[in-house]
């Protein structure tokens, strides 16, 4: 496919985005009826698509319009492209400009690509760094991987991927962490991830698991594992006997194989018995997603004043559910990857002003302004 070809196609996987389709069923079923379309061409396309996602306000204003049209000719212009020279309306691309088209800069939290009424939460959380945080968030989020070290140590897992074609250099602070920065798109299918000496994990969700106070022999409790990548990392931390839980067991179908590939022992409760008790317990809980919406920019666009509020409740919710199970000198440890207050700081202190004799022993953030998500940790304890 020509630049013009591959323009025209994101143009059209937009529309249909933007029309209510989810944005990977719209990248799949343009996949499958573009069957001229080489692995290249699709990731281009996609490429193209999560782009216009991550920065929709801006592109819209460059482009002259929230329509896939727009998204992609508001691109163009933000890289400073001269869009006369795709959208010629020759072969399989888009029609030319017209005065239709003609954009305009963006302002204020339109040029962040946020909504109006979040920015001041950001401003709230982050400060001096809220306007470069939120620059940093139209970007492709970073590829990271955590080093198994059940299978591998760092230096074994870097020749590995090399030998895969997989180039990958160390984390400054993170112990197991790799960035990778070439042969991202062949880690699926490479040796090392098939044998677990890595895994796909954020540089700032292996830096929460760091954050816990692991050691040998706990009774370790994931309560909102998800798909376990950090049940995963805590068994690579510490021999522990490890429990993993959700609210949607669906979620956790593949942990079994994954531990399995690992090296870990995980066993999966789908109830918990209220008379157990745990030496730690992670609630990585539901939260708006702002500390990766680089990975997801539809979260973005779909958060609503509401459903932060109703997100907030679900959080203490959890966090009022689960603290009775945490045993004598156990520690709670409370995790989101949120950016704004409201999920963070102010939820502890709700927390701890609603239960007395908790006491909060740590708390930590990680800005995306290092490279990996936004991610938030604190440390719960009894006095």
């Amino acid at each position: 496919m020509t630049p013009a070809a591959r323009a025209a196609a994101a143009i059209a996987v937009l529309d249909r985005i933007l029309g209510g389709e989810p944005a990977e069923q719209a990248l799949t079923n343009w996949g499958r009826a573009s069957r001229f379309a080489g692995s290249g061409d699709r990731h281009a396309v996609r490429d193209l698509v999560y782009d216009a996602l991550r920065c929709k306000r801006s592109f819209a204003a460059l482009g002259g319009g929230m329509t896939g049209r727009g998204l992609v000719l508001g691109g163009l212009r933000a890289e400073g492209q001269d869009p006369d020279l795709l959208f010629t309306g020759q072969g399989h691309a888009p029609a030319p400009l017209t005065a239709a088209d003609q954009g305009r800069h963006p302002e204020g939290a339109e040029a962040l690509d946020v909504a109006d009424w979040l920015y001041p939460l950001f401003v709230k959380a982050l400060g001096d760094e809220a306007d470069a945080t939120l620059a940093a968030m139209r970007a492709r989020a970073p590829v990271f991987l955590r080093v198994n070290a059940r299978k591998a140590t760092l230096p074994e897992a870097i020749e590995a991927l090399a030998n895969a074609g997989i180039r990958a250099t160390p984390v400054e602070g993170i112990a197991l962490a790799l960035r990778v920065t070439e042969g991202a798109r062949k880690i699926a299918a490479s040796s090392p991830y098939a044998e677990g000496l890595v895994e796909l994990q954020d540089a700032s969700s292996q830096a929460v698991v760091q954050a816990l106070p692991l050691r040998d022999g706990l009774r370790v409790l994931d309560y909102c594992a998800g798909g376990g990548g950090k049940s995963l990392a805590m068994a690579a931390r510490a021999r522990l006997t490890l429990f993993a839980h959700d609210a949607d067991k669906g979620r956790m179908r593949d942990l079994p194989a994954r531990a399995a590939r690992a090296g870990a022992r995980v066993q999966i409760l789908e109830k918990i018995d209220p008379s157990q008790r745990f030496d730690l317990i992670l609630t990585d809980v539901p939260c708006s997603g702002s500390g990766s919406w680089r990975r997801d920019p539809m979260g973005k666009w779909a958060l609503t004043p509401q459903r932060l509020e109703a997100l907030c409740k679900t959080q203490a919710e959890i966090l009022a559910r689960v603290a009775p199970l945490v045993g004598p000198s156990g520690v709670l440890a409370y995790a989101t990857c949120s950016l704004l207050s409201e999920e963070n700081e102010e939820q502890i202190d709700r927390f701890l002003a609603a239960h007395p004799g908790w006491t909060c022993r740590a708390q930590q953030r990680f800005s995306p302004l290092s490279g990996g998500d936004g991610f938030y940790v604190a440390l719960l304890a009894q006095a």
